[in-house]
């Protein structure tokens, strides 16, 4: 039970560690934040944490060496870099139009949830690290059974549900002192976020390029 326990602890260590750093989750939970409240972070990590059950299958059945392809993540870096343009392009539209009186109330437009799912798959190294640091820990806590397979991956949602939930709360019950132009601003800057991680993912995947073999 003492492994169990240190396999928990270790994975929420680890997973919070990388639930910190900037990126494109956190961008979009401080925009739904600040249009939807406290709720936001945890229907986020929802999303999220769905999508990482399904990878985490899919790693367990055997599709990791897939993961490492060169041409596969091209085409994630090049699909996500397009998905989060996207969603900037839609985030820089509506600002004109942004109220927090309107959207104060429960919010409009693309659900948290699937949010949370979308900024997972446009970020190639979330991937990349559950094709190497996740599965390395996979590995290592199937020793110990399903219950160790649970353990881990308990601690790393947990790790991400605290952390997205702690900046969700906190910007959440600040609503009542921004202003609509304040808001806006949030909003702008967190289109420009992804518009910077888009363009990093797209050179990312142009340098992947010249290694492709041509038959």
């Amino acid at each position: 039970m003492a492994t169990l326990a240190s396999l928990f602890l270790s994975s929420f260590i680890v997973g919070f560690s990388g639930a910190i750093m900037p990126g494109t989750l956190l961008a979009a939970t401080v925009a739904e934040s600040a249009r939807r409240g406290a709720k936001a972070g945890p229907l986020l990590v929802l999303g999220h944490g769905l999508l990482e059950t399904a990878l985490v299958v899919l790693l367990l059945v055997g599709l990791a060496p897939l993961f490492r392809q060169q041409a596969f993540f091209f085409t994630i870096s090049l699909a996500g870099g397009a998905v989060l343009l996207w969603l900037a392009y839609g985030m820089f539209r509506s600002l004109p139009k942004l109220t927090l009186v309107m959207t104060g109330t429960g919010g409009s437009g693309r659900s948290p949830l699937l949010t949370g799912i979308l900024m997972s798959l446009a970020n190639p190294y979330w991937i990349l690290w559950w094709a190497s640091i996740g599965l390395g820990y996979i590995l290592n806590s199937r020793r110990y059974g399903l219950a160790g397979v649970l353990f881990f991956f308990t601690g790393h949602l947990l790790a991400d549900l605290t952390w997205y939930s702690a900046v969700s709360f906190s910007i959440g019950r600040g609503r009542r002192l921004f202003s609509d132009a304040a808001y806006r601003i949030i909003i702008g800057v967190c289109a420009s976020a992804l518009v910077s991680f888009a363009v990093y993912f797209l050179f990312k995947a142009a340098c992947v390029l010249p290694f492709f073999k041509v038959n």
